[in-house]
């Protein structure tokens, strides 16, 4: 009895930080790198994978071409990273070139947490 009351405890205690990922896990900041060039960071801050991510985009124009491995635009959104995955506690960098910041927002993703 007292060992499945620590085990059951055990599993408690490790999946406290189980919660599955939403969008709000998705943290996109910009930086300006020159009169016309803006880096995004994107960062996922849970611990599982997020794929297939897409962005809001709609009326975003870089005056240099992205390569669309990196954000591919389709109607008024913009798939990331080729639709691959960005994992658990990391970051996913890419550039554009415009004289203003557009204001990316995650519209979806498919959490892989194994």
């Amino acid at each position: 009895m007292a060992s499945r009351f620590v085990n059951f405890s055990l599993l408690v205690f490790v999946c406290r930080n189980c919660q599955p990922c939403t969008l709000d896990n998705l943290k996109i900041a910009q930086a300006k790198i020159s009169n016309v060039k803006w880096d995004v960071t994107i960062t996922n801050d849970c611990v599982c994978s997020q794929r297939d991510v897409k962005l809001s985009c709609d009326g975003f124009q870089s005056a240099e071409p992205i390569d669309p491995s990196i954000l591919s635009k389709s109607g008024g959104e913009c798939l990331v990273n080729n639709g691959q995955p960005i994992y658990g506690n990391k970051i996913f960098n890419f550039a554009y070139a415009s004289t203003t910041k557009f204001p990316f927002k995650p519209l979806s993703s498919q959490v892989a947490c194994s």
